[in-house]
C-alpha cells in the first residue's frame, strides 16, 4: 500500500492550492482552502482527546465543510461513521450509541452521545496548516449502514487498507480510469453517508477535476446551470432527469448504481444522452463488484451487471454470487453471527442469485431474501421484475407481496413505460408466465411514471406497498 487515506486527496490539495475543490452554488472553495479545513478540524478532533482507532459519528448536511470534516477524522485514524440523512431520532441513536465515541453534527442533536458541534471545530487553532497521518492499515476506517431491505441497517466495517484501493491512481483498472477521466466537473447529489457519493468525490479531486454541489438545484438544474461533465445516480433519479425539460449535452459519463437498470432503461439512457451511460453493480458489503461500460450495452450486453473488476473474483455457488475481493468488509460492527453468515471462506455472499456467462458477464436473476411466498412457492421479486424490464414497453418495474385470501400473498407489479405507450397487462403476466412460473405471475399491474425513492436514490418499495391493498378474488 504505497498510500493509506486520505493521504491521495490531502496530496492534491497541496500540489495546486490555487485551483477549485468545491463549488457550492456561487461559492468556490480553493483546493488550499479545502485543505486548511482539514487541519484545522483535526487540530480540534484531536484537542477533543480523540485517537486512532475511536468512534466518531458524522451528522453532517452536504457541503465542504462536511467533506473536510471526513478526511480529518480519517486523517486521525478514527472510525467513521456517517448517519443517513432521513434518520430520525430514534434511528440515530440505535446506529450510533455503542458503535462510536463522539459525533460531529452541523446542527443541533441530542443522541446521548458527546456532540462536538463542526462550527466549533471549524474555529481556528493554534500550531502549524500540516495534518496529521494518523491512520493504521487494517484499523477499521468506515462504517457503512446498510439501506436495512432485509431488516435493521446493519454496519459494514471496511479497513483503511480496504478503502485506501480506491484511491490508488496506478492501481485504476484501464476502464475506470477513462471513466475518471470525464471526472472535470463532477455533481454530487447525496450526502457524505453514501459511499459511492464520498468515494468518487474524492476520486475527481485525485484525478484533477472539481467537485459541484446541487445548492438546492435539481440534478437536471445543475448539470444546465453548471455545465457537469459527469455524476452518480440511481436508475430512479436518472429516469426524472431525462424527462426533466434541460440541457444535459455537457455530460460525458453518468454512473448508474444503487440497483440494477433494465436493458430498455440502459437502451433509451443511452438513445438521449449518447454512449456515455456506465453501470456500477456492488454493495455495501463488497463495493464494487462489476462495471458495465458504454461499448458493453452497445455490444447487446445490456441485460447483465457488466464483468467483475480485475481485482474482484466472482462466482456462483447454489446460484448465489459470491465474491471475493480486497475491497470488501471485514464484517458486520459488533454482529458476529450475521457477519459469519455472509462472509465463509473467505468468501462474500451477496444474497443475489445469479451467474457468470460465457463471454465473463455477471447476470443477476434476483434476491434470495426479496422473496414472495405464493401458495407457498418462494418467488423472487428480482426474477420478476428482471422479466417485466425486458419487455419492450417497460423502462423499469418493481414488484411487492400484497395479502390474499386465497394465495396467501400476490404479486403486485408496478412498471414505468419506455415511452408513449403504455405496456398492456395481458402483455406483461403473460411473459412472466412464459418465462417464470404461475405463481410469479402478477395478479395486479400499476403503470406510474415516477417511482417513489428513499433518501439514498434507491427505489421506495415501502412507499409502493402503501400503494397497494389486498386482492378482491369475490
Amino acid at each position: 500500500m504505497r498510500e493509506l487515506f486520505p493521504e491521495p486527496v490531502l496530496a492534491s490539495l497541496r500540489a495546486a492550492p490555487d485551483r477549485p475543490a468545491i463549488e457550492d452554488g456561487s461559492r468556490t472553495v480553493s483546493r488550499g482552502a479545502l485543505h486548511a479545513m482539514v487541519a484545522r478540524i483535526a487540530a480540534n478532533l484531536a484537542r477533543a482527546g480523540l485517537g486512532p482507532g475511536d468512534g466518531v459519528g458524522m451528522v453532517l448536511s452536504l457541503t465542504p465543510e462536511a467533506y473536510a470534516a471526513h478526511l480529518a477524522a480519517h486523517a486521525l485514524g478514527f472510525r467513521v461513521a456517517a448517519a443517513r440523512p432521513a434518520w430520525s431520532a430514534p434511528q440515530l441513536r440505535h446506529a450510533l450509541q455503542g458503535t462510536v465515541d463522539a459525533v460531529v453534527a452541523d446542527r443541533p442533536i441530542d443522541v446521548g452521545i458527546r456532540v462536538l458541534p463542526l462550527a466549533d471545530l471549524l474555529a481556528a487553532s493554534p500550531g502549524d496548516a500540516s495534518v496529521p497521518q494518523r491512520a493504521r492499515a487494517d484499523d477499521v476506517a468506515r462504517l457503512t449502514f446498510t439501506s436495512g431491505s432485509t431488516g435493521s441497517p446493519k454496519a459494514c466495517a471496511h479497513t483503511y487498507r480496504a478503502i485506501s484501493l480506491a484511491y490508488q491512481t496506478r492501481e485504476w483498472p484501464p476502464a475506470l480510469a477513462r471513466l475518471l477521466g470525464h471526472f472535470e466537473r463532477c455533481l454530487v447529489t447525496e450526502n457524505l453517508a453514501s459511499p459511492v457519493m464520498v468515494t468518487y468525490l474524492g476520486r475527481t479531486l485525485v484525478a484533477g477535476g472539481t467537485v459541484v454541489l446541487p445548492a438546492g438545484l435539481t440534478p437536471p438544474q445543475a448539470i444546465e446551470a453548471y455545465g457537469i461533465t459527469a455524476t452518480m445516480t440511481t436508475p430512479a433519479r436518472l429516469h426524472q432527469t431525462l424527462r426533466a425539460d434541460a440541457d444535459l449535452r455537457s455530460l460525458r459519463a453518468v454512473l448508474i448504481g444503487g440497483s440494477p437498470a433494465g436493458p430498455q432503461f440502459l437502451r433509451a439512457a443511452e438513445r438521449r444522452l449518447g454512449p456515455i451511460v456506465w453501470q456500477g453493480y456492488g454493495q455495501a458489503e463488497a463495493g464494487v463488484i462489476a462495471m458495465l461500460t458504454p461499448e458493453d450495452i452497445a455490444s447487446g450486453h445490456e441485460e447483465s451487471v457488466g464483468r467483475p473488476l480485475p481485482a474482484v473474483e466472482a462466482r456462483a455457488a447454489a446460484g448465489e454470487v459470491c465474491v471475493r475481493s480486497s475491497h470488501m468488509m471485514v464484517g458486520y460492527w459488533n454482529d458476529p453471527e450475521q457477519s459469519a453468515e455472509v462472509l465463509r471462506d473467505g468468501w462474500l455472499h451477496t444474497r443475489d442469485l445469479g451467474y457468470v456467462d460465457d463471454g465473463g458477464f455477471l447476470c443477476l436473476t434476483g434476491r434470495s431474501r426479496d422473496v414472495i411466498m405464493v401458495n407457498a412457492e418462494v418467488c423472487y421479486a428480482g426474477a420478476v421484475e428482471r422479466v417485466l424490464a425486458a419487455h419492450p414497453d417497460v423502462a423499469q418495474a418493481y414488484v411487492v407481496g400484497v395479502p390474499d385470501p386465497v394465495t396467501g400473498e400476490a404479486i403486485h407489479a408496478f412498471v414505468v413505460p419506455a415511452g408513449a405507450r403504455v405496456p398492456a397487462a395481458a402483455e406483461l403476466t403473460d411473459l412472466v408466465r412464459r418465462t417464470l412460473s404461475a405463481n410469479s405471475v402478477p395478479a395486479l399491474v400499476t403503470v406510474i411514471r415516477d417511482v417513489p425513492v428513499g433518501a439514498g436514490g434507491k427505489p421506495d418499495k415501502a412507499a409502493l406497498t402503501d400503494r397497494t391493498g389486498t386482492v378482491d378474488r369475490a
